[in-house]
């Protein structure tokens, strides 16, 4: 199963692994998580650390 790699939601840019990266998530309901990636890529909102530092300038 191929997946795509995740992209910031500013700008577009692939995130690459082990890159430093904020992540826009609602506080989960349920207890209990084994498959962080994965629910991190369906629920939440990635943004590169370029965009992040970029808006707070």
């Amino acid at each position: 199963m191929l997946l795509e790699q995740p992209r910031c939601t500013i700008c577009d840019k692939e995130i690459k692994e082990d890159e430093d990266v904020f992540v826009k998530i609602r506080y989960p309901k349920q207890k209990g998580f084994t498959e962080i990636k994965a629910y991190l890529r369906n629920e939440g909102k990635f943004i590169c650390e370029d965009c992040i530092e970029s808006k707070s300038n």
